[in-house]
């Protein structure tokens, strides 16, 4: 998880990153232990860098920032919430291909 184009969230900094953000967000929610996560990372990694300047990419542990995945009754883990000017419009739950979430990510611009 070194990607210079995704931005790694936690409850300090989820506010001003996502909620207060002007422009579209993309949020996986993820932990270290979870094998579909990192099956989808690699997916992440390159949607922030092909949609960069037009979309933030960001990455929220579960188990680093558990009130923030409760906030958004995140239960099940990879989900991928996008966020439009600080609002949620989108979700995915589960491990999809990269075309579902380039579709997601590109209804959301």
């Amino acid at each position: 998880m070194a990607n210079e184009h995704v931005v790694h969230l936690t409850s300090e900094n989820f506010e001003k990153e996502v909620s207060q953000f002007s422009g579209t967000v993309m949020v996986d929610f993820w932990a270290e232990w979870c094998g579909p996560c990192r099956m989808v990372a690699p997916i992440v990694d390159e949607l922030a860098e092909s949609y960069q300047g037009r979309v933030k990419v960001a990455k929220l542990n579960t188990d680093e920032a558990p009130d923030i995945a409760g906030r958004f009754g995140i239960r099940s883990i990879p989900t991928m919430l996008f966020f439009k000017n600080g609002e949620m419009v989108q979700q995915l739950v589960g491990a999809y291909p990269k075309s579902k979430i380039v579709e997601k990510l590109d209804a959301t611009l």
